[in-house]
């Protein structure tokens, strides 16, 4: 009889195997999204080594993810696994397939078939303003703001969601200030104190994407999805919004489409590259960088410097 030895109470648990005796297994509860020692002895003098285990707390998770549109595939068995916490970027070359994915992600689209799990929960039946609600926030390729508001009142908008009076179109407008603090104090993570009471169509176009990402923090999401926000962008403004971005990210989980690379050899965790709908490679920068068939696939030859357009 083979035993293990760990054991740690009042810990959330996974399953692993305790016990092996004449072949048969016993199931015995351990922590879960730990690394640990399984200590093992037998009576049969043999010794069997210790091995470290590490689990992988994943936030979203597709399996074999499709989408066709009449016999055009433009998503094929995508396999992706975001874990939490991390800023994770999904790249490629214009017409992989990107935007497709967090379509299908946010069922802006519906899956041809393949299955989509948010925190281990099935959520591809899933309807758009269910999967908001359970804490999945997306941005847009092009600015989604109220231009007429305030940059004041677009947060507001984000937030107004908490008070249960979002369809009292007669309601005083004045009930709306209660939000106004936390609405600040979102404007002052986004550095645009200064612009509260600006009409939003005369913000610069960098400090638009920088409200837009504050009112996606009013929907308070688990995981945000940001759809190439540093688009059309001059170098000062990405620097801005690269560096809002990595001071959003403590705390939460972020997936962004983005075409420049040096936006995500900054501040990405982990990428994984599309080509033709399909995915091509995964691991870190440094690894995908010099991955031959992402620089023939970005560049057309396997000998040029991965670089992403702005």
């Amino acid at each position: 009889m083979v035993r293990t030895g760990y054991y740690a109470p009042n810990i959330k648990t996974s399953f692993s195997i305790r016990q092996v005796e004449n072949g048969g297994a016993c199931i015995h509860k351990m922590p879960a999204n730990r690394s640990r020692q399984a200590l093992t002895t037998g009576s049969t003098g043999a010794g069997i080594k210790g091995k470290e285990e590490t689990m992988t707390d994943v936030i979203l998770e597709t399996r074999n993810l499709t989408k066709e549109f009449k016999g055009f595939t433009a998503v094929s068995a995508v396999n992706l696994q975001i874990e939490r916490g991390h800023i994770h970027a999904l790249i490629g070359p214009n017409g992989a397939g990107k935007t497709t994915c967090f379509n299908l992600l946010t069922k802006f689209l519906v899956p041809t078939s393949g299955q989509i799990l948010f925190n281990g929960k099935d959520i591809t039946m899933d309807a758009p303003a269910q999967i908001a609600r359970q804490g999945i926030i997306r941005s847009f390729q092009i600015s989604a703001v109220f231009p007429h508001m305030s940059v004041l009142e677009n947060v507001r908008i984000g937030l107004q969601r908490k008070l249960g009076t979002s369809f009292h179109f007669w309601k005083n407008g004045e009930s709306l200030k209660q939000l106004d603090q936390r609405a600040m104090q979102l404007l002052e993570e986004v550095d645009l104190t200064g612009f509260a009471h600006t009409t939003t169509v005369d913000l610069p176009y960098g400090r638009k994407r920088a409200l837009e990402i504050a009112t996606t923090l009013a929907m308070e999401p688990e995981l945000m999805l940001l759809d190439e926000p540093t688009q059309g962008m001059g170098h000062e403004d990405v620097d801005r919004v690269t560096a809002l971005i990595k001071k959003v990210s403590a705390g939460r989980t972020i997936l962004m489409v983005e075409h420049n690379m040096s936006v995500i050899s900054g501040i990405c965790d982990r990428i994984s590259v599309l080509q033709r709908g399909a995915l091509l490679a995964e691991g870190s920068y440094e690894e995908v960088s010099r991955n031959p068939q992402v620089m023939e696939a970005y560049m057309g030859s396997t000998s040029a410097e991965l670089q992403g357009a702005h």
